[in-house]
């Protein structure tokens, strides 16, 4: 469906349907952090930056080894610092996710 059904059909439902298809999308979205994107067939399905193949977890272990911010983003010039925002959360909030992405990739 293209953007412009979609909004055409959204622009047809009442308040109450609207509600309704909210909290679908809401519930479909589940565990999703805006910019962060995860798809199995970008970086082996590790959590990514939106419109990169920059990895979570790389830049989580390039600010533990002591990387600023800036310094990040002068060496990915294709990310924002709204970008950056959105690793950290996603990281927080997996913790485990990321360790082991870590762990695995200084092993091989």
């Amino acid at each position: 469906m293209t953007h412009a059904a979609l909004a055409s059909f959204v622009a047809q439902l009442s308040p109450g349907e609207k509600a309704e298809l909210l909290q679908l999308v809401v519930r479909d979205l589940g565990d999703a952090f805006p910019g962060i994107d995860i798809q199995p067939e970008v970086c082996g399905g590790e959590a990514c930056i939106v419109r990169t193949r920059v990895p979570v977890w790389l830049l989580v272990q390039a600010r533990r080894l002591g990387t600023s911010d800036a310094d990040l983003l002068r060496s990915y010039p294709s990310l924002r610092a709204g970008d950056l925002a959105n690793a950290w959360a996603y990281a927080q909030a997996h913790p485990a996710e990321i360790d082991r992405q870590i762990a695995d990739n200084e092993a091989a």
